[in-house]
């Protein structure tokens, strides 16, 4: 029978799309469910382990024994005493085969019943099967191997030798170290390494390298199959020191095994504060705004020169610092807020995060105007800022009050973006006071208006007209007759060209406050904006209708719209 199983259906029909649901079906031990549409059966006799199924492209290995319905066996595997290996899903097997075995766990054990339909059809396989006949099978699942088609376009087939660690995979930043071999198809090496190291997005040797690193875990071991596209094309590569020949168009078998990786993360979007990790820190905690850290650090220059090194030589040393509270460089604040306990990074600040374009005397060397800087850092330990559900009512409004004030001080600096933050924590301690006392609900609700208009004036400043807009809006849910609020609103509107809406928040405004200097200005400013809006207007119908009449005479039946009623 295991000949028959390596030939399509008689009737062609292994060659039709497999109607299949999303997922396994979930049977209990005794209980026989349908598979899809097509009336294959399944009837669970054992477990499985784990919740892996294997899929397309995988090696199966399997042992069965195949009867007919009146129990006449026809194929065993048992009996042979060899399992059965095959590839699923490649037509290699019964189309019921492909479409149940997809269904089983590691070890599960099985009896489908397929229809002739996705068995044999109506040829039947002679002399041990009969025209139009329902097969069952007795089928355990003893393993399979992996093989993943991972750009999806049959350029590399990946097939796991040996299975890696945890869950994360390597990202295009990141700092692979592999050992490979690679072979031509007739088993000649053309490459060899017992451990290289490349940014997974430079690559190394060939392209099916850094694609296929991204899918791996550590530890984790595969041979590849790499078609010319991912390896040396219709050029093939010539012969060097270290490596063979590739000769055109060749297909490439590669062993290889991803040892391990450096985490290489961007800490600002604009990529210009680079974290490298070193050693992996313990945890999931992270140190917040206003967290007390404590570091091991080694500064230097891009030529090498160290011009700060603490709690290296004595660790009594350490250098301490509250991180949001720019206590240090920008760059090394923000990238010590990403780190665990015990982690190791090497930090690559760019200038508008260090020392900017001023020269600075630091503890051990000068840093020259425009510098680029390097830290070596491992977060020894920090104590985290209490967190408002840690807080009882009296905490949460004093820490407010303070991350308002804070917040002031920064804004008279002209730091609106870093003041800003300072408002929204202020608002985030109590923005929840369903459990306040009255007197505690004024104060609250005090610190929420101030705090929400001082940040629609950063938001102002920082050209985020959207954000004032709605800072406003909720001030004014709490006190509708806000002239600031109202103020603020408008100045948002004509940046966003609502000029109807802004002149209402305005003349709203001089109602309650009609000797309001500052509202009369913006007033003012609305009025010019409306005339410009209204000119160009104007200018731009005007041209139209120009253009309408030089095209000659309208047809009388024609209707034109008009733009103003009579």
């Amino acid at each position: 029978m295991e000949e028959d199983f390596d030939l399509p259906a008689g009737d062609g029909m292994m060659n039709e799309d497999m109607d299949l649901p999303d997922e396994s079906p979930i049977l209990k031990v005794g209980e026989e469910k349908e598979i899809g549409k097509q009336g294959l059966k399944k009837k669970l006799l054992k477990e499985g382990e784990g919740w892996d199924t294997p899929e397309n492209g995988d090696e199966v290995e399997v042992h069965y024994t195949g009867t007919l319905l009146d129990g006449t066996q026809f194929d065993s595997s048992r009996d042979k005493g060899t399992p059965f290996k095959f590839t699923l899903g490649q037509g290699q097997v019964i189309k019921g085969w492909d479409q149940g075995i997809k269904t089983m766990k590691k070890g599960e054990n099985a009896i489908f019943t397929i229809p002739p339909e996705l068995a044999y059809g109506a040829s039947g396989s002679p002399p041990t099967i009969p025209p139009n006949a329902t097969l069952q099978f007795d089928v355990e699942l003893l393993s399979w191997t992996s093989v993943k088609d991972i750009c999806k376009d049959g350029g590399i087939f990946k097939k796991i030798l040996v299975e890696g660690e945890k869950w994360e995979n390597p990202k295009d930043l990141d700092e692979v170290t592999v050992k490979y071999e690679a072979l031509l198809e007739d088993g000649t090496v053309v490459a060899k390494s017992d451990g290289v190291e490349f940014t997974v997005k430079e690559g190394h040797f060939c392209p099916a390298l850094s694609r296929a690193v991204k899918t791996m875990k550590k530890g984790e071991k595969v041979l590849l199959t790499v078609k010319p596209q991912y390896g040396f094309g219709e050029k093939g590569k010539p012969a060097s020191a270290d490596e063979g020949a590739v000769p055109p168009n060749a297909t490439l078998q590669i062993t290889l095994e991803l040892i391990s990786w450096k985490t290489v993360s961007e800490v600002t979007d604009d990529k210009k504060v680079i974290k490298k990790i070193l050693k992996e820190g313990e945890g999931y905690e992270r140190p917040n705004d206003g967290a007390v850290v404590k570091l091991k650090l080694i500064g230097k220059l891009q030529d090498g020169t160290v011009f700060l090194k603490k709690g290296h030589d004595n660790e009594d040393e350490v250098f301490e610092f509250k991180t949001d509270e720019e206590q240090v460089i920008e760059g090394l604040d923000r990238a010590v807020m990403t780190m665990k306990k015990g982690e190791v990074a090497l930090l690559t600040i760019a200038a508008e995060y260090a020392f900017g374009s001023s020269e600075s005397q630091q503890e051990l060397a000068v840093v020259p105007p425009n510098s680029t800087v390097y830290y070596e850092v491992e977060l020894v330990s920090f104590v985290k800022e209490k967190e408002s559900w840690d807080m009882n009512t009296q905490e949460k409004i004093e820490a407010a009050g303070k991350k308002k004030e804070e917040g002031n001080v920064l804004f008279k600096a002209g730091k609106y973006a870093k003041a800003s933050k300072r408002y929204e924590k202020a608002v985030k301690y109590i923005e929840y006071d369903s459990s306040f006392g009255e007197e505690e609900k004024k104060q609250a609700k005090a610190l929420k208006v101030a705090s929400n208009l001082n940040n629609a004036a950063c938001k102002l400043k920082l050209k985020d007209y959207k954000q004032a807009e709605k800072l406003c809006t909720k001030v004014l849910e709490m006190e509708s007759r806000n002239v600031k609020a109202l103020y603020r609103r408008a100045q948002a509107y004509i940046q966003l060209a609502d000029l109807d809406v802004a002149e209402f928040d305005v003349k709203k405004a001089l109602e309650i406050d009609p000797e309001n200097r500052d509202v009369k200005l913006e007033y003012k400013t609305l009025k010019e904006k409306m005339r410009e809006y209204n000119k160009k207007e104007a200018k731009f119908y005007g041209n139209m209708f120009s253009k309408m009449n030089k095209l000659g005479p309208v047809d009388s039946n024609v209707s034109i719209p008009l733009f103003m009623e009579n």
